[in-house]
């Protein structure tokens, strides 16, 4: 839970502050951020402070860690079961003049690659469609012409021959992707955040969670075919999803959006 599930609590909240009710994100008394939540939140009207959890125009919606709505722990089982009554909606990041300047630093129309997941999560197996594909969807795109271009992550995998784009936090490499022509990615923070500031995405969903309820939309959202899982540990199921989806099919769509 953290940098994505904030960005779809902003497309929850979307429109609030018009309304005069601001959305509070808690239990019904307490408003309730974790870690990621103030950068995404900041300077976003549509979202109450914590310390506003006394204001009576408040819109309290039950979407907090520990308690995600979109899903739930069948402990049973050991995965997530998903509630596919949800619908992500495209959230909104409120970057400052300096941080949208600041995000222009490396040009415009360059393709955006995230081939690492969050490899902490014992759910990251199930995610990961492997460097070696998205190093042959790079070559691919580099071969036409296109700049391709991947975040720095000291602790990630490392594309070959595409750029390397430092950023400061990740509400700069969201004002850097908001420059992209495409991302290209897991499912996860970052396609989250393409949705947000309104960039086309390739995203690799496999089988561990579905595009019904994650998904967006305007985005390429790629299974394999399989229906989602939402297994805890690696499974087979999702290595077979991965498998099913080919670099031709990833590299086209990622040329059609460009």
């Amino acid at each position: 839970m953290g940098l994505g599930d904030n960005l779809m609590a902003t497309g929850l909240a979307r429109g609030a502050a018009k309304k005069g009710r601001p959305v509070a994100f808690g239990d019904g008394n307490r408003i309730i951020w974790d870690q990621h939540s103030e950068q995404i939140f900041r300077s976003n009207p549509n979202i109450a402070m914590p310390s506003h959890h006394r204001d009576r125009n408040l819109t309290w919606i039950p979407f907090y860690k520990g308690h995600r709505i979109y899903n739930s722990l069948d402990r049973a089982n050991n995965r997530w079961k998903w509630n596919y009554d949800f619908k992500a909606a495209p959230g909104e990041i409120y970057l400052w003049d300096h941080e949208k300047t600041q995000g222009g630093r490396y040009g415009r129309g360059f393709v955006l690659i995230e081939p690492n997941v969050p490899w902490w999560k014992s759910v990251a197996p199930n995610k990961d469609w492997g460097i070696e594909n998205y190093q042959r969807v790079a070559d691919l795109l580099v071969a036409e012409g296109h700049r391709v271009a991947q975040f720095v992550n000291p602790k990630g995998a490392r594309l070959n021959g595409v750029e390397q784009l430092a950023t400061t936090s990740f509400r700069d490499a969201l004002a850097i992707l908001k420059n992209a022509g495409v991302y290209v990615g897991p499912e996860g923070g970052l396609h989250h955040g393409a949705a947000a500031v309104g960039v086309p995405a390739v995203v690799l969903f496999g089988g561990f969670i579905p595009p019904a309820v994650t998904g967006y939309d305007a985005h390429v959202n790629l299974t394999g075919g399989a229906e989602a899982c939402g297994s805890l540990s690696a499974c087979e199921h999702c290595k077979v999803a991965m498998k099913a989806i080919s670099v031709d099919e990833v590299f086209s769509a990622a040329k059609d959006r460009l």
